[in-house]
């Protein structure tokens, strides 16, 4: 297990006060639900609650910003993402903690980088980041509860569900998907279709 347990205070103190109340409230629902989530999966959950918490300490900067640390983050951004604004907050928020909270485990880095992208063959944690934005208790969109039992049950399984609804939602806003998003689509998707394929 990771030592982070005793800088929760901390952490939760730079995010309340960097934050919207509203975004505030919802770093705290992802982290209690990525801590639920490394529980119920064999995962390290005090890491899982850290990451969770600071997923998006960037959410709210300016658009400049944002997009000036993810380029300056040294994590595979590519032209596409850089062309997305919503995708700026997860490499800056991977590039801020690194530098300005010195936490340098890559674990955590690439969960808060690829939880709104996502990547092919992501690690337990960055699932798990990933999952646990999508279905916090504060989140409310159609489908919700149908991810929130499926990732309790099958991470892997529950990564190609959001992956198409993530997409199906992109394509619907015009904008361009980028790289790491349909490798990952691709991924977990193969993973899905090979399951089918042995029952």
């Amino acid at each position: 297990m990771c030592d982070y347990k005793e800088k929760y205070e901390e952490y939760e103190r730079l995010i309340r006060d960097g934050l919207s109340k509203k975004r505030y409230t919802h770093s705290m629902n992802v982290a209690k639900q990525c801590a639920r989530l490394a529980e119920r999966h064999g995962g390290d959950v005090e890491k899982a609650y850290l990451a969770g918490l600071l997923h998006d300490i960037k959410k709210e900067e300016t658009p400049q910003a944002m997009k000036s640390q993810a380029a300056l983050s040294d994590m595979d951004v590519s032209s596409e993402e850089l062309y997305i604004p919503a995708l700026w907050h997860a490499p800056a928020g991977a590039y801020h903690i690194r530098t300005s909270l010195g936490i340098t485990d890559p674990d955590i880095l690439n969960a808060v980088r690829y939880h709104t992208a996502g990547r092919a063959d992501m690690s337990l944690l960055e699932k798990i980041v990933y999952l646990g934005d999508m279905t916090s208790e504060d989140r409310s969109y159609k489908d919700v509860e149908k991810f929130r039992r499926s990732c309790m049950e099958d991470l892997d399984e529950s990564m190609y569900d959001a992956l198409r609804y993530s997409i199906q939602e992109t394509l619907g806003k015009h904008s361009l998907i980028a790289p790491c998003t349909a490798k990952a689509y691709n991924f977990y998707t193969l993973i899905h279709n090979e399951r089918k394929k042995s029952k």
